[in-house]
């Protein structure tokens, strides 16, 4: 490399790790470090005690940066620690090697790196009479009039107002359904409130008449309910009906789970299986799995739960298909995996606002590979 391009990498390279560097110098760090892990011309000129010195300084360097704002996964292995002091001037030659490759390749090759924008608000609403309404390409205001209510939009939230809807004996229902990418939050007709996470859908009634309120769920939602002890508020999913007593709580039913979770944030709540019913408390998760056997987990930790209510993904010993599950769904994805998958958990939280080629180089940093693939993530 021309010593000429020496003195600034070193400095870029010395700002990195002492926590001084840029935004902009800290992205150029960390392209440097995702692409020469996917590309081997970008390092066919280093020794292999150079790159396992630039890789160790990178790991350790994004390993800090993570580690004050988004928290990595971190995976429960012994994590290995380098000494920047003993090998930096190793690091910074096998650096500025990589650096000058990649300053002779085209303008289009970081261009060409596939990457899936993360989910956002979407959804489709189904009237009584089967009509559909892409509600997030729709403006903010009052759209249509439903028997018993008028719903309005406002940002990436449907509203259903009673009070000025015409009265109806009729019970009419609507269904809120998010598509693989999206999240809607939806108030019901009785002022209870609804977040519907990606993949799911809500069966409601537009007001609330009868002796019950009873609404019905596929996938995920967290409910904040507006308590009425004369008018029950019940969830029904494939395999249970979960019931109110002044509560906030998050129902994870989707197919492809393991079992149907229903996590309690305040209040209480009754689940009814089959001819048992169980009544559980705050920090307690019911599990209903899915060869029929149920049982309640004792101080579940909610915010990880609901996490993804507050645009984060949060995860607490959670193994990596479990993990792959939700940015499958969120990311719209199909997911691939090539060869054994380990056993190991993790613990993270990083913002679901990310691309998923951002998620994907910190999950690498557990050792995993990826590769993004039009509409599908390999996992190796």
């Amino acid at each position: 490399m021309p010593s000429s391009h020496k003195p600034d990498f070193l400095k870029l390279v010395e700002k990195y790790l002492n926590g001084t560097a840029s935004e902009a110098e800290r992205n150029t760090i960390e392209s440097y470090y995702a692409h020469f892990t996917e590309e081997p011309d970008v390092t066919d000129d280093l020794t292999p005690e150079e790159l396992e010195a630039l890789k160790a300084n990178l790991r350790q360097g994004i390993d800090a940066r993570i580690s004050q704002g988004n928290k990595i996964y971190r995976p429960l292995y012994r994590r290995r620690y380098f000494r920047v002091a003993a090998s930096f001037l190793l690091f910074a030659t096998a650096a500025a090697v990589v650096v000058t490759k990649l300053k002779h390749k085209p303008a289009t090759y970081f261009a060409q790196k596939q990457d899936l924008l993360p989910g956002g608000n979407k959804a489709t609403l189904t009237l009584a009479n089967g009509s559909k309404i892409d509600v997030d390409s729709l403006k903010n205001g009052l759209f249509t009039a439903q028997p018993g209510a008028q719903v309005t939009k406002e940002g990436g939230k449907l509203s259903y107002d009673a009070s000025t809807g015409s009265k109806s004996a009729e019970i009419s229902y609507n269904t809120l359904t998010t598509p693989k990418g999206g999240e809607y939050q939806l108030v019901l007709a009785d002022g209870t409130k609804v977040w519907l996470n990606a993949a799911s859908s809500l069966k409601f009634p537009t007001a609330f008449t009868g002796s019950e309120r009873v609404v019905e769920l596929t996938g995920e939602a967290y409910f904040d309910v507006k308590h009425d002890a004369s008018q029950p508020f019940k969830v029904k999913t494939a395999r249970e009906t979960v019931q109110d007593i002044g509560t906030q709580f998050n129902i994870n039913s989707y197919a492809d789970e393991n079992a149907v979770t229903t996590t309690l944030v305040e209040g209480s709540i009754r689940i009814f299986t089959g001819k048992t019913q169980k009544v559980i408390e705050p920090g307690q998760q019911y599990l209903l799995k899915n060869n029929g056997l149920a049982e309640v987990r004792n101080d579940v930790d909610t915010d990880e739960i609901t996490a993804w209510k507050s645009g984060m993904f949060q995860f607490n010993n959670a193994d990596m298909k479990t993990i792959m599950r939700q940015i499958g769904r969120w990311y719209n994805v199909d997911v691939e995996y090539q060869g054994e998958v380990s056993n190991a958990t993790y613990h993270g939280r990083i913002s679901r606002n990310s691309k998923a080629s951002d998620v994907l180089k910190i999950l690498e940093l557990s050792g995993m590979n990826f590769k993004i693939e039009r509409s599908k993530i390999i996992v190796k």
